[in-house]
């Protein structure tokens, strides 16, 4: 049987914002960390880690 393993975090690789997947709403929110949202640069056109490297598919 194969399985899909999805991302459940990203981070911006130029201005270090940092989402979390939220299963309820199906979309990316921003991760809050003591209070503060790790929302990096409003203006960057954000990088994300995940790149070719990432396999989603588990046998």
């Amino acid at each position: 049987m194969t399985v899909l393993s999805l991302p459940r975090e990203r981070t911006c690789e130029r201005c270090g914002r940092h989402d979390v997947w939220d299963e309820a709403a199906t979309t990316w929110r921003i991760e809050v960390d003591d209070g503060t949202k790790q929302s990096g640069n409003p203006h960057c056109l954000h990088e994300w880690d995940i790149n070719g490297s990432f396999n989603p598919v588990n046998s």
